[in-house]
């Protein structure tokens, strides 16, 4: 096996000094504080059908891709956003570029105190570049042993169907790493068939069961004190893989007049898997402005069993003559889309 480096961006951590490019205006969008456990995502917009604008949303896609300020340089001329962990075979080189008139980049000590050659900065009038040829093992800052994690916590989903990870990778490949539940709280084994280690990877479920539930924590020891890794919860989930199993239904059939009437369209699913909502409803083509609320939340079904419910409400506001008709809902997922429909009719 080929020795490998595993460098995270956190090694690379750069200060940006006096003069940044005034188009940089804030963190990525995937820098976002991530959700947790049972919170649910909420989604509000008022919908006016009407035909899209394409150079707004050419001038919105070209805005988001001026945020990225540190980026990889590929063969030929080409540029990468920089990965948050980049792993590279022993021996290969890396290029990145950060953009900005004046700039100080973090790395291994070592580099420096041992003046090492293969390490070059370079200071531009729009960049800054940051070479490190052939690279060793060495290059990865051992301090760290696990790769740093945006979060404190994370869900591992265990689908009987499917390998588990549970993402305790290090810095340090020759690190020894152990598995641990917290209550009741014991080592567990790692018998290299159903539980696998993968330097690269993690540890590895291979037929994840509703015995492994729990909240566990990885271990990690190298020449000195021991390092504990973020809280893992592992949800066992076993929900039929297909389209979405969709529901729809009216607050009311028959609606008088200026009230207000909204229509749910409900799917249970697998917890990790999103679904998308679309709407067809009698007012559409008189561009009747109408509320869509989308939402999703986890649920227990059972012991040791999650699963995740997802929900689309369209709401319509001051019923009219127009209004009365079928409301169809089409829910998607990776495997499929599903259609349901009610009939709303005016009283």
């Amino acid at each position: 096996m080929r020795p490998w480096v595993l460098l995270s961006a956190a090694l690379l951590l750069l200060v940006l000094l006096q003069e940044a490019l005034p188009h940089v205006i804030g963190q990525p969008a995937n820098s976002k504080r991530p959700k947790e456990h049972g919170e649910n995502k909420i989604f509000n917009k008022k919908v006016k059908p009407k035909a899209p604008k394409m150079k707004e949303r050419e001038s919105a896609d070209s805005s988001l891709k001026s945020q990225s300020i540190l980026t990889q340089v590929m063969d030929k001329g080409r540029f990468q956003k920089l990965a948050a962990t980049l792993s590279l075979s022993a021996g290969q080189s890396i290029e990145l570029r950060c953009k900005g008139s004046n700039i100080t980049w973090n790395y291994p000590s070592y580099l420096d105190t041992f003046k090492d050659s293969r390490l070059s900065i370079k200071q531009l009038d729009r960049y800054s570049q940051l070479s490190l040829a052939n690279s060793t093992a060495a290059d990865t800052d051992k301090e760290e042993l696990f790769v740093p994690t945006p979060s404190y916590f994370e869900i591992v989903y265990l689908n009987p169907d499917k390998p588990a990870v549970i993402p305790c990778r290090v810095t340090t490949p020759s690190a020894k790493v152990t598995l641990h539940r917290e209550f009741p709280a014991e080592e567990i084994e790692i018998d290299g068939i159903d539980i696998i280690y993968d330097a690269k990877k993690g540890f590895v479920y291979q037929h994840p069961t509703s015995d492994h539930k729990g909240i566990v924590y990885c271990k990690a020891e190298s020449q000195g004190a021991p390092q504990i890794s973020i809280k893992y919860h592992l949800l066992y989930v076993e929900v039929p893989k297909g389209p979405p199993s969709a529901t729809i239904v009216a607050s009311f059939s028959r609606v008088k007049l200026s009230e207000s009437v909204h229509i749910i369209c409900t799917v249970l699913g697998e917890p990790d898997v999103d679904v998308n909502f679309r709407w067809q409803y009698p007012g559409q083509e008189f561009e009747r402005p109408v509320i869509i609320q989308n939402f999703w939340r986890l649920i227990k079904r059972g012991i040791g069993h999650t699963t995740r419910i997802s929900k689309s409400v369209l709401l319509v506001e001051d019923f009219e003559a127009k209004d009365a008709g079928n409301y169809i809902c089409i829910a998607q997922n990776l495997q499929g889309e599903t259609t349901v429909a009610t009939k709303v009719e005016l009283n």
